[in-house]
């Protein structure tokens, strides 16, 4: 009767034969199992480890992304704290309407706002 291995134990499998230096053979003796079990064990997770190499392109543009988002909000952040005769942005402007003298049209005006 086979033996049934558990997918933890399966993985571990494939991990040694794939990064141990020994020889599949050699691997395949140590765990108790067969070579060829071992050979389908690398297949079929070497299968599975292959989907995410197409996701390769989204995940470098991904990391594209995100390096340029950190450089724009640091390029932002120093606009923001920039002292000297130009501040980075304009104050705000605040609109006044009042009526002129006797009710006649009104007078508009603008009133900076302190910061």
């Amino acid at each position: 009767m086979a033996a049934t291995h558990s997918d933890e134990f399966k993985r571990d499998a494939v991990r040694i034969a794939l990064t141990s230096g020994l020889t599949r053979r050699q691997v395949a003796s140590d765990l108790g199992v067969g070579l060829s079990t071992l050979g389908k064990w690398i297949r079929a997770i070497s299968d599975e480890a292959k989907a995410p190499e197409r996701d390769g392109d989204l995940l470098r543009e991904n990391e594209r992304l995100r390096k340029e988002n950190r450089t724009l909000r640091e390029e932002r952040e120093v606009l923001k704290n920039r002292h000297g005769p130009q501040p980075a942005c304009a104050p705000y402007k605040q609109p006044v309407v009042s009526l002129g003298p006797e009710g006649q049209l009104p007078i508009a005006y603008w009133r900076v706002r302190p910061r």
